[in-house]
C-alpha cells in the first residue's frame, strides 16, 4: 500500500493507528519541561470558568484534563480516535473532529487558545493564515500558547512513526513564527526555546505566549 501525500491524511490516519502508542508515549519516550510551564503561565493569565479552545487536544491526556478542570472547553482534533477517547475520559468537555484550519467559531468569542504540539503538522505555508483565524477567535486581550518548531526545517515525513504509522511535520524558525504572530495582530509576551528529550535525543521546542490587543475606550 502506497503512503498517502495529503498532509492531514497523514496525521489524521497517524493519530488514529497511534492512539495508544501516542498516549503511552508521553508518560515514558519524552521529558517536556515547556509544556507544564507554559500550561501554568496560560492558566494563570486566565479567570477560572473562561472559555478555551484547544486546538489538536489529542486525546483527552493530562494537559486537556486540566484545561476541562479550569475552563469552559472545546477540544478540537483532526483524529476520530482522538476525539473518540477524549469524549470517554472527559465527558464534561466539548470535542469536536474537524480541520482546525476548517473550524469554525465566531469573532470574538473566546478567552484562550492552546496549541499545545497541534501547528507543527499543519501543511508547510499555512500557519500565518492559521495565526491570523486564531486572533479572529479571541476576544480583546485574549491568549494563546503554542508549541512551535525551533528551527527552520521546511516540511518532513517520517515512514514509520508510533506503531509504524508514517507522520508529518512542519516547521519555521522561532523569528519567522513572531513574524507571523505580529503579522496577525498578536502581542507576544513570553517566548523561549526548551528543551524536549524525545527518545533520548534532544528536540528545541519554541514556546510562546501572545495576547491579542486590549479594547479600548
Amino acid at each position: 500500500m502506497s503512503m498517502p501525500t495529503d498532509p492531514r491524511r497523514i496525521v489524521a490516519d497517524g493519530y488514529d493507528a497511534a492512539a495508544d502508542d501516542y498516549a503511552r508515549w508521553l508518560v515514558t519516550g519524552v521529558v517536556d519541561t515547556g509544556r507544564p510551564k507554559y500550561l501554568a503561565h496560560f492558566c494563570s493569565r486566565l479567570p477560572e470558568g473562561a472559555s478555551v479552545l484547544e486546538l489538536g487536544c489529542g486525546g483527552g491526556g493530562p494537559t486537556t484534563a486540566e484545561l476541562a478542570r479550569r475552563f469552559a472547553l472545546t477540544g478540537v482534533d483532526l483524529s476520530s480516535r482522538q476525539i473518540t477517547l477524549a469524549r470517554e475520559r472527559l465527558p464534561t468537555a466539548t470535542f469536536v473532529h474537524a480541520d482546525m484550519t476548517r473550524f469554525e467559531t465566531p469573532p470574538s468569542s473566546v478567552d484562550g487558545v492552546a496549541a499545545f504540539y497541534s501547528l507543527i503538522h499543519l501543511p508547510y505555508g499555512e500557519l500565518p493564515a492559521m495565526f491570523a483565524r486564531i486572533a479572529r477567535w479571541l476576544r480583546p486581550g485574549g491568549v494563546f500558547v503554542a508549541s512551535l518548531g525551533a528551527r527552520a526545517g521546511g516540511e518532513h515525513v517520517e515512514r514509520e512513526w508510533l506503531g509504524g504509522a508514517p507522520m508529518y511535520w512542519s516547521g519555521y524558525s522561532p523569528e519567522d513564527n513572531v513574524r507571523f504572530l505580529e503579522a496577525a495582530g498578536f502581542a507576544v509576551v513570553e517566548s523561549g526555546v526548551e528543551t524536549n528529550i524525545e527518545d533520548g535525543e534532544a528536540t528545541p521546542v519554541f514556546w510562546v505566549i501572545a495576547r491579542t490587543p486590549p479594547l479600548h475606550g
